[in-house]
């Protein structure tokens, strides 16, 4: 079974079982030790860096970056529309910190649909990953480039027009994006321990500028901002829940580090569940408090909200100064957690040969995965300096929200398979709370718009193709013969 020239040799199996086939657990833990030679990811992450990864690849998003697009969808209850997000997000955090216990690999939601629903499902979820990291942190990287202005303002200078932006904004290329990503790689490439010392203290710092946020932000509280509460209606609510949910995009990130923790099922339920409050609490006080200070209709076309809020109330160049520095840091953090997130994502698929071998390479010398990394960050920093995503980075939400949806299925399908499986965390109120986390999942993919839903179609139809094209030949599963295929699950019911 886990010779490769019995698997080169086995003919493909047709297409209609080779799409349902699972993988089994046990295979996929014993993939994860061997790593089928390629080198193995070395085990440094206790729970406290795994929080770290998850609230560094979470907190900043979108207070940091689209702040300023939401609150004149929703209003002055943008908070509320945070907490909508959050809940959902939460609904699906539980189902991901029981999976995590069960499945301790790298490939998060990807490698979990891959155990219950087969390889079909599990491939898409996997292209929908690759929408919501690689996409997410291009997106994000591009915001960075506000902030660095910010900084250089302060001084009295600017970025010239054509670094500031790539070719469809007037510019040449944006690069701080660039840059942000580019040194992202090269943190990855050197080592996870060092990756999770620097995210830890600028997860640290992070969260130190939002404190500091509400606290200004507080001094200049003002209650009449928020009347009316919804100017917009119950619908301006909802839709700008379906648009900050992408503010909740990273706390599965903890989950990729199923093979670089040093004890998975304990650990990476609790740092995921704890990731999950920590950011939901300072996104409702960020969001409560900027209302607080500033009417609603003043966010509409802003940028860098907190920052000129905190520059508007203290009337200090060099508060404002430490705070844009500060976010530039707290957006590099994103960068950094979700393209870690990403390699991941790539070496579980790489090495159930749906992707190019190259991206489960793990170097003997770093313990990562040295090129699959530096492919995946010249892709993204290409993709944020120079291209537009538009459209493309919405469609971010709704692929993360199908993901999250899968994995509240696969919840549901281990329990009734496997219900005497040992669990280190349960979802509370089963199965009450993975059907309402896949039915919030649907709902807030309801309220996106037409034109996410085309986009994110065509994403769909493009990775179809790709599987077709290549995954499908090569699929480490789809080449065992029925007899081996059936030997993987022995004790599996």
């Amino acid at each position: 079974m886990n010779s490769t020239t019995d698997v080169a040799s086995a003919r493909p199996t047709a297409l209609g079982p080779q799409l349902r086939r699972r993988k089994s657990i046990s295979m996929m833990i014993s993939d994860a030790e061997n790593n089928s030679g390629a080198g193995q990811l070395r085990r440094t992450l206790g729970m406290w860096q795994l929080t770290m990864i998850s609230v560094g690849a979470t907190m900043g998003t979108g207070i940091l970056v689209i702040l300023g697009a939401t609150v004149p969808i929703a209003g002055p209850a943008i908070w509320i529309s945070f907490v909508i997000a959050g809940i959902t997000a939460l609904l699906s955090a539980v189902s991901y910190a029981e999976m995590a216990g069960m499945v301790p690999v790298s490939g998060s939601s990807y490698s979990y649909t891959y155990a219950t629903m087969g390889e079909g499902i599990a491939w898409i979820c996997g292209w929908c990953l690759v929408l919501e990291y690689a996409v997410s942190v291009a997106a994000v990287a591009v915001g960075a480039g506000e902030y660095v202005n910010e900084t250089l303002r302060t001084f009295g200078m600017e970025l010239p027009t054509a670094l500031a932006g790539g070719p469809a904004e007037g510019g040449v290329v944006n690069l701080p994006a660039l840059i942000v990503v580019a040194l992202a790689t090269l943190l990855l490439v050197r080592g996870m321990r060092e990756s999770a010392i620097v995210n830890t203290i600028v997860v640290i710092i992070k969260a130190g500028i939002l404190v500091f946020f509400c606290i200004v932000a507080f001094s200049a509280f003002n209650a009449g901002n928020f009347d009316p509460l919804l100017p917009m209606g119950a619908a301006g609510v909802t839709a700008a829940a379906s648009t900050v949910f992408f503010s909740y995009i990273g706390f599965d990130a903890a989950s990729t580090a199923g093979e670089e923790a040093k004890n998975p099922k304990r650990d990476l339920p609790r740092a995921i569940m704890l990731s999950m409050l920590i950011v939901t609490v300072t996104y409702v006080l960020v969001a409560i408090s900027a209302i607080g200070a500033r009417e609603w209709q003043w966010f509409d076309g802003t940028e860098a909200a907190l920052v000129q809020i905190v520059g508007e109330i203290t009337g200090q160049p060099i508060l404002v100064l430490a705070f844009a520095v500060a976010a530039v840091l707290a957006i590099a953090s994103v960068v950094l957690t979700v393209l870690y997130g990403q390699t991941r994502i790539l070496l579980s698929m790489s090495r159930d040969g749906l992707v190019p071998p190259v991206f489960s390479k793990v170097s003997k010398k770093t313990g990562t995965p040295v090129a699959g990394t530096l492919i995946t960050g010249g892709v993204v920093a290409i993709t944020a300096g120079f291209i537009p995503l538009g459209a493309l980075a919405d469609a971010t939400s709704i692929g993360t929200l199908f993901a999250f949806a899968l994995v509240g299925i696969s919840v549901m399908y281990l329990r009734k398979k496997q219900p005497l499986a040992t669990r280190t965390f349960k979802v509370p109120f089963y199965p009450v709370t993975p059907i309402l986390g896949v039915l919030a999942c649907l709902f807030l993919m309801s309220q996106l718009s037409a034109e996410t839903w085309i986009v994110f179609g065509l994403w769909m139809l493009i990775g179809i193709g790709i599987y077709l094209g290549y995954g499908r030949s090569r699929s480490r599963l789809g080449q065992l013969s029925k007899q081996q295929y059936i030997a993987t699950h022995i004790g599996e019911k």
